[in-house]
């Protein structure tokens, strides 16, 4: 009998593999770091054969060290990066051009043309989505107008494009399955979310043939088999669900109002809004939370394009830590920020604010200032972002948020914890498991193999182990986010 779930988690930096078993319980890992390059200022690609290789390499060796075979596997569940954007040859499997990764920002200005224009309430409409770089159809239609021969291969029928899970399935299944999911479908901004199909009128403003796209499937299911020759045997991919809504279906987010903030290269906190597809009006996201059996539930959704990656700096960039365990320490090595904030739009600001061509700043520094005032401001500007995304959250679902369920990376930190807790005035509660992207997956596929026969039974597997409570006074509070509020409005007053 089959006894494991495998979890593949592609994430910006790492690929990861895990094994649950039958509980969701974690057995084994492994990890291996991804390179991105930057060919320009602003641009973040990868090499998706080098995310390929990484994919097989992890999975193989979870497997090895736990002496699994493929016929000891139940199913597969796949999460990944989510707008990261593949177009790839039909026949032999290779892409015409590296990964486009969400972070990247080179069709800004052609967003701003579609703006100006006038297309953006269209697109809100259809999509959920802004017009802004972020997503995948501008970076689809930046590859078919500037590889060469690639629009014309693609109108053919010779290509296919997919976002990294849909790579995946491919390429598991030696090229038989070209299939997405509803969830990275609904972040390309060539979905529409209240229809739930491709939209030719998205299609035909980004100039995207249809032949290029992949099947929208539900959540969980039968996505294929792998082929016998990459993990020795055949084995069905079960489940796939973009990151962001992998971790809200691993922190057991069913219900509308119960929000989930996840703190890994970004920020993306989603508050489930049931069957209802909200329009946002403070420029949050409108987004598919999740669809079994055909039911879909909807999400309002922040992201912050900068989280865990401003940490990644300060060990990289400025060399002033070794590693991210050090930055709890040095945190609480002083009684506050020194008036020193850190707004890490390194890659242009994301919700609720918007501006592509936004950039970091760290303001306050004085002769006081040290290299730990500038590690508080890091991770301060974590719980800054989380109450923006809140507020507008609230205001928009018109569900009031009575807990933040957070995981992630950074979430390990306590220091973080206790100021998300502090500014948002809500009760955080970390799970017993902080890697709920990969947990998320594995219940999808679970689902569909038998190891959970039901959304509650998910819910009962849920477990916190930390709970922070608001514990800052109000005018502390007040203080720090009118400092917060200033340095954002320094940078964008700087665009």
């Amino acid at each position: 009998m089959s006894r494991y779930i495998l979890a593949i988690d592609q994430g910006t930096t790492s690929t990861r593999a895990i094994l649950f078993d039958e509980k969701g319980l974690p057995v084994v890992a492994s990890q291996k770091e991804l390179t991105l390059h930057y060919p320009h200022n602003g641009w973040v690609e990868q090499d998706a054969e080098d995310i390929w290789a990484d994919t097989l390499h992890v999975c193989r060796t979870v497997m090895k060290e736990n002496n699994v075979t493929a016929s000891d596997i139940a199913g597969i569940g796949i999460t990944n990066q989510r707008e990261t954007t593949v177009i790839w040859d039909r026949k032999t499997g290779k892409p015409v051009y590296n990964a486009i990764v969400w972070q990247d920002r080179r069709t800004a200005d052609a967003c701003a043309a579609l703006r100006d224009a006038g297309h953006e309430d269209t697109v809100r409409a259809k999509t959920g989505l802004l017009l802004d770089s972020y997503f995948s159809g501008t970076k689809v239609q930046w590859i078919l107008d500037n590889v060469e021969g690639v629009r014309t291969r693609a109108e053919n029928g010779d290509l296919a494009f997919g976002t990294i899970d849909c790579f995946l399935l491919w390429r598991l299944t030696g090229g038989k399955v070209h299939a997405t999911d509803i969830t990275n479908a609904s972040r390309t901004l060539l979905f529409n979310c209240a229809e739930q199909k491709w939209d030719k009128d998205m299609l035909a403003l980004l100039c995207v043939p249809e032949s290029l796209l992949p099947e929208v499937r539900d959540n969980s299911g039968d996505f294929g088999q792998t082929a016998s020759d990459v993990l020795g045997g055949p084995v069905t991919v079960a489940g796939m669900a973009g990151d962001q809504q992998a971790a809200c279906f691993g922190q057991a987010c069913f219900h509308p109002g119960m929000v989930k903030s996840t703190y890994g290269t970004g920020c993306f906190a989603l508050v489930n809004t049931g069957d209802k597809f909200l329009q946002s009006k403070n420029r949050m996201l409108s987004t598919v939370a999740i669809r079994l059996d055909g039911k879909v539930s909807y999400a309002i959704e922040g992201a912050i394009f900068v989280a865990g990656a401003a940490v990644q700096w300060l060990r990289d960039g400025l060399g002033i830590i070794k590693s991210s365990s050090e930055t709890q320490a040095l945190a609480e090595s002083v009684n506050d920020n020194g008036g020193v904030y850190l707004v890490p739009a390194f890659t242009g600001l994301g919700a609720p604010y918007w501006q592509p061509h936004a950039r970091g700043m760290i303001s306050g520094l004085t002769r006081g200032a040290t290299s730990a005032h500038i590690v508080r401001a890091a991770l301060e500007a974590q719980a800054y972002q989380t109450q923006d995304l809140l507020a507008a959250m609230e205001d928009d679902s018109g569900f009031p948020i009575t807990e933040l369920r957070i995981d992630g990376g950074m979430v390990k930190n306590d220091f973080v914890c206790q100021f998300i807790s502090d500014i948002t005035q809500k009760p955080v509660l970390r799970p017993a498991n902080v890697e709920t992207t990969a947990l998320g997956a594995a219940y999808l596929a679970g689902l569909h193999a038998g190891f959970f026969d039901s959304l509650d039974a998910i819910s009962a597997a849920w477990r916190y182990d930390s709970r922070f409570t608001p514990s800052m006074d109000d005018a502390a509070r007040s203080g720090l986010l009118k400092g917060w509020k200033t340095a954002v409005g320094q940078v964008l007053a700087g665009v």
